[in-house]
């Protein structure tokens, strides 16, 4: 493996680790980045087809869901439908008549840049377990942040912090066994949208992203651990793949390799966070939703 590679690896798992444990508007104006950053990059990839999306309207109503995810993640989902709109609205007044395809990509892009990521703000951003509500559990700094008194005690760590840190701990996990794996073991191609994706690293990647989360949900006492750790990691296996799949089709529709070149050794934000992308409600609803159902049982 390349070493600017791997140093770029380090450096960007370290942002995310401080960004996770820090939470509150840290953790938010973090994602904001990333946020702004990817949609850049998508939209440079919608006008390399000829398309006139509304970048600029699109990229501000992204942002404006992940601040109400911090202070009202109750009104998000309000949020979503009034921005779309919005963007048609925009896009009506505009000296060249919108198509299909202008309306379509900007509000796939509000979708995939910004009420999808907004899961990750609600579920960091002082989610208290069950409840699927906005708190400020934890919060030790200004800005609604969080410094741990002691490290040697993660059970001490919020809710909101535990399950953040499991979620991504289960990406990273597939991501890197499927890379290992897959590049010097796999054969078996998996699909034509990522040539180098192979069965045996898709099989490893997976078989990683289980063992994080049984690990984890014995650790935080989940109920029915080994159900509910293997189940866990089964889905953000399975959707981080898809997730990598999903990025990859919209790459090769625009005809390249990498969605930018701002990492080194990694391509663009897009290319090191389609695993994140759809994994986001996935676990939130499952820690708010399917969970306390297990509990009731």
């Amino acid at each position: 493996m390349p070493w600017t590679r791997i140093i770029s690896a380090i450096i960007a798992i370290a942002v995310a680790f401080g960004m996770i444990v820090l939470g509150g508007w840290y953790f938010t104006i973090g994602f904001g980045i990333i946020v702004f950053l990817g949609l850049l990059e998508y939209f440079n990839l919608v006008r390399s087809k000829g398309i006139a999306p509304a970048g600029k309207t699109t990229i501000f109503l992204s942002l404006v869901m992940l601040v109400t995810a911090t202070v009202a993640p109750d009104l998000t989902d309000a949020i979503f439908p009034l921005a779309g709109g919005t963007i048609c609205f925009y896009l009506l007044f505009q000296p060249k008549l919108a198509t299909i395809a202008d309306i379509s990509t900007s509000v796939l892009g509000l979708f995939y840049g910004g009420y999808l990521p907004s899961y990750w703000i609600r579920l960091r951003v002082g989610l208290t377990q069950g409840s699927g509500q906005g708190t400020l559990e934890g919060s030790n700094l200004p800005l609604m942040g969080y410094w741990p008194e002691s490290w040697l005690d993660p059970s001490s760590f919020p809710t909101a912090l535990q399950v953040t840190f499991l979620a991504f701990g289960c990406i990273w996990a597939a991501d890197i066994g499927a890379y290992i794996i897959g590049k010097f073991f796999g054969k078996i191609q998996i699909s034509k949208i990522s040539p180098k994706k192979t069965l045996e690293g898709a099989l490893f990647g997976i078989a990683g992203s289980l063992a994080v989360a049984e690990a984890g949900a014995w650790y935080l006492g989940w109920p029915y651990w080994h159900f509910s750790g293997v189940l866990l990691g089964l889905l953000i296996g399975v959707v981080s793949l898809l997730g990598d799949l999903t990025e990859s089709m919209i790459k090769r529709d625009a005809g390249v390799k990498d969605s930018g070149q701002l990492i080194p050794g990694h391509g663009g934000i897009l290319d090191r966070t389609d695993s994140y992308v759809f994994t986001a409600p996935l676990v939130f609803y499952y820690i708010t939703l399917f969970l306390p159902l297990l509990e009731r049982i």
